[in-house]
């Protein structure tokens, strides 16, 4: 591996100017550093991260840290891919990730305790319940940068898709196509349900349509047994909905397997709908509708928000970035007439 001498040999200039073109000196001209940076790429130049440490006060890595409500359920294809977006952005923004536990070796520590172990210089939170969120607090008194996945508090940002617009595409879109007996089973109770639930509602009104209490249903997320037992529940309404929106494309083949179950081919005999965008939902026959969240786009915008936290120090203003989503139309939606 080349050191910083040969490169200086090589660009016939002062060990010193070496090192400030690498670390972005202000006194060294843009030129310089260009050609500097260039030369040390072509011999495979690699900054020895604790040293660099040690002169800049920061240890050039994040942390991630994914409650066991996340991390325990089946693989989550929705926050798998906004893990791989950060850690994709966070490398080419110039920083490592490790994992954030509550142990180090068989000692049990808290969070907090962890993150300023490892001398974190930001954490992301990917979180699935508000009770994973009890957390966060401490973790913003460590003052490290803090940024949360679809939910946020005083103290950190806060990277969310645009639930509420994304309800409110997928409802107008159903309502378009003629359905006004439209039936929501919603996941268990989060702050992005909630903001599912009260768009839903509002959208539905908008269009003078008054939503029965029979036509929501409390179920769980990626939980299809669950969406199969309430697509039953509705079903068997006295007046059932022509239409039925799931809370993910998970759940949906819950709702799938039910209404095989009693001779019902979608979407002939009922038209569905989902909430996810996931990659399978569109090679199901018929293609899922349903919303696609833009995973890889918040993954990306959450390590470009440490980064700006970092270098905004104590003058971070903390913001709630709404990353919109995109209806993708596909074929469970049939146009209806009463």
């Amino acid at each position: 591996m080349a050191t910083i001498k040969q490169i200086a040999e090589r660009c016939e200039v002062s060990p010193s100017t070496v090192s400030k073109a690498l670390n972005g000196a202000e006194d060294v001209s843009r030129s310089t550093i260009i050609r500097i940076r260039k030369v040390a790429e072509e011999m495979g130049y690699t900054p020895n991260a604790a040293a660099r440490a040690l002169k800049t006060s920061h240890s050039y890595c994040f942390g991630l840290l994914v409650a066991d409500s996340v991390a325990g359920d089946m693989p989550n294809e929705f926050f798998s891919r906004i893990i791989v977006s950060f850690k994709r952005r966070s490398s080419e923004l110039g920083y490592d990730l490790t994992s954030i536990n509550n142990h180090i070796g068989k000692r049990r520590i808290d969070y907090a305790e962890h993150a300023r172990y490892r001398n974190l210089d930001g954490i992301l939170v990917v979180a699935g319940n508000e009770s994973d969120n009890l957390i966060i607090p401490k973790l913003v008194e460590t003052g490290i940068p803090v940024v949360c996945i679809d939910y946020g508090i005083p103290g950190c940002g806060s990277i969310c898709s645009d639930n509420e617009q994304g309800m409110r595409d997928l409802v107008n879109y159903v309502i378009e196509q003629g359905h006004r007996r439209i039936a929501y089973i919603y996941g268990h109770d989060t702050l992005v349900t909630r903001t599912r639930i009260e768009s839903f509602r509002a959208t539905c009104a908008v269009h003078g349509i008054e939503v029965p209490p029979a036509y929501l249903v409390p179920s769980l997320y990626h939980v299809p047994a669950r969406s199969e037992a309430a697509t039953r529940q509705l079903l068997s309404l006295p007046v059932p909905p022509s239409c039925i929106l799931y809370p993910d494309d998970l759940s949906y083949i819950g709702g799938m397997n039910e209404m095989e179950r009693r001779g019902g081919t979608m979407p002939l005999n009922i038209s569905t709908a989902a909430y996810d965008g996931l990659g399978f939902s569109q090679a199901f026959h018929p293609k899922l509708t349903t919303i696609r969240q833009n995973s890889e786009a918040m993954g990306s915008c959450a390590a470009e928000e440490l980064v700006r936290a970092i270098e905004a120090g104590a003058n971070y203003d903390h913001r709630r970035i709404l990353i919109p989503g995109e209806l993708l139309h596909g074929e469970t939606v049939r146009p209806f007439e009463e």
